[in-house]
């Protein structure tokens, strides 16, 4: 029974925490299979790397400090940080390759979606050592569910939102800037770790994960808020060219696109997908070169002729 509550409490948390992100990425919504496969990465995949990683650089501490105590405790502030911050973030070099990984939300979802599952996962593996009393139990499953696996959701997606600004760049920033994003991701989860490994800064670190995740909020609330300014102004020529009516241009960027009766409801969730993604392949031709810059130019026009063809039936009609 232990088994089943400490997976439940570990998982139904996480989930819900992964749905609130992916909704909130209301006008550019990340396809949900690949947002799992991130999750599924977090919670597989970048724990057993990181379990193996940590009793690799524990093992080379422990030769030179005895000291089984003061291991576990640079083992937390620094060995956990470092190894499971690059366990994590290896799969975002996986995703921002797709098409679909195009600007800061992305990075700060798929990152955020790879630390909620890896949170889940070490969330799971105390709960079920937690037996000393059920009141222990329930105060670790808070504890972990309210903090510790935020903590890995918004490191992670600190990370993610670093190499999404670097996807489109050139030279030395293509580098530079995932590098910081690795940086920031691993101070976060080494200022947490440490805070709470010592009662008398536990205080501290509570207000610190606050801060970063007020810091977080904010960030991922302007780069959604940006997102809608990139529908309105890369669809603002096609207004003017024709391909779509004026009156739909506020509404295609704003929620009010989601309420039924401003256009035929049988296409309605089709257009807004068309044009939406039309104006970020505008967005990406605009950052790309080579084989890239050909690729969205040509989807470019692909989606052009497929909303022209998707109004002209509904007008015939």
């Amino acid at each position: 029974m232990l088994f089943i509550f400490s997976g439940l409490a570990a998982l139904i948390p996480m989930i819900i925490y992964l749905l609130i992100i992916w909704r909130f990425d209301r006008y550019d919504r990340e396809p949900f299979k690949l947002l799992l496969q991130n999750y599924l990465w977090g919670a597989i995949g970048a724990i057993a790397l990181a379990l193996i990683g940590s009793v690799i650089f524990s093992s080379v501490i422990n030769i030179f400090i005895p000291d089984n105590n003061l291991v576990d405790k640079l083992s937390a502030i620094a060995v956990a940080p470092f190894v499971e911050e690059i366990t994590k973030g290896i799969f975002l070099f996986i995703t921002v390759s797709s098409i679909k990984f195009d600007n800061i939300t992305d990075g700060i979802v798929y990152g955020g979606a790879i630390g909620l599952g890896f949170g889940m996962t070490e969330n799971f593996f105390y709960f079920i050592s937690a037996t000393d009393s059920i009141s222990g139990w329930i105060a670790i499953i808070i504890i972990r569910n309210l903090f510790s696996g935020v903590m890995h959701c918004v490191s992670t997606g600190t990370f993610g939102a670093f190499i999404a600004m670097a996807k489109f760049k050139s030279g030395i920033a293509k580098v530079i800037l995932p590098a910081v994003g690795l940086g920031i991701a691993m101070f976060i989860h080494a200022v947490w770790n440490a805070s709470v490994s010592f009662e008398s800064t536990a205080a501290i670190g509570f207000l610190f994960l606050f801060v970063t995740v007020l810091i977080f909020i904010i960030t991922f609330s302007l780069s959604v808020k940006n997102e809608r300014k990139i529908i309105y102004s890369q669809l603002l020529s096609e207004a003017s060219s024709g391909l779509i009516p004026a009156a739909h241009l506020e509404i295609l960027s704003s929620s009010g696109r989601e309420r039924k009766g401003w256009i035929e409801e049988s296409i309605r969730k089709t257009y807004i997908k068309a044009a939406t993604t039309l104006a970020f392949r505008k967005i990406q031709l605009e950052n790309s070169n080579g084989m890239s810059k050909l690729y969205y130019e040509n989807d470019i026009s692909n989606y052009r002729s497929f909303i022209k063809s998707l109004l002209k039936n509904i007008t015939a009609t």
